[in-house]
């Protein structure tokens, strides 16, 4: 037997072999001392990710280079390269991880105890939040360059179209409607265009009044054509 068992480790110190793991309560020394460089890199690919987003916000895609983004993050472009080999590799999973920190916000909400146009017209509103955020500005920005290159568009359609499919479907949920109607799926469809629109009508200026009065005058049109009113 090589060493101490793991009953005197903690009295005698390290064993005198290292051909095994030693165990302090069920967890080995191993995982022990990997698990803080684990968490170190889900944090600096975080930040990554983060600074991708800002970064296309406001420098657009040819401003957001490998080397500005590794600046902004705080890191150095080996080890950003290290998470993402390419420009279209951080782009993509930038908008993706953005996309799910969107919906999380969207799953905390609760509008149950709201009803008929009232109810409709908060789900609306957030509907149209989605588009008026970081994460718009950020892809269309993207978008605009994904049109003209195939190499990026090929990136980017099934991240729009997972994009697409789950603010419908959270959409009727809020809505407590019943998704595989034609009529809904046509009616919530059109609610999301019409965000999408506003959000675009936002970029230049502020729209935020005119966003509101056609809320206010969509809401009751679309809570009658759901069977929503009270």
């Amino acid at each position: 037997m090589c060493g101490p068992s793991w009953r005197s480790v903690r009295r005698a110190g390290p064993p005198q072999c290292h051909d095994r793991a030693i165990w302090f309560d069920g967890r080995s020394m191993t995982t022990r001392a990997t698990e803080p460089k684990q968490d170190r890199s889900r944090q600096t690919r975080q930040r990554i990710l983060e600074a991708t987003v800002e970064s296309l916000r406001l420098r657009g895609w040819e401003g957001t280079t490998m080397a500005a983004v590794a600046a902004d993050a705080g890191t150095s472009r080996g080890a950003l390269q290290h998470h993402f080999p390419t420009r279209e590799d951080l782009t993509a999973a930038a908008l993706d991880f953005m996309f799910e920190q969107r919906s999380a916000g969207l799953d905390a909400m609760d509008v149950k105890d709201l009803r008929g146009v009232e109810r409709v017209r908060a789900v609306t509103e957030l509907m149209v939040d989605v588009y008026m955020s970081t994460l718009f500005d950020a892809a269309l920005q993207v978008w605009t360059v994904a049109a003209v290159d195939e190499s990026l568009r090929a990136r980017i359609e099934p991240l729009e179209g997972k994009f697409g499919r789950e603010v419908h479907n959270r959409t009727v949920a809020l809505l407590g409607v019943d998704g595989r109607d034609p009529v809904v799926r046509g009616l919530v469809q059109a609610t999301l265009d019409l965000g999408r629109g506003l959000a675009l009508a936002n970029q230049l200026s502020d729209d935020s009044k005119r966003r509101a009065a056609v809320l206010d005058a969509w809401a009751p049109q679309l809570a009658a054509g759901l069977g929503l009113l009270d």
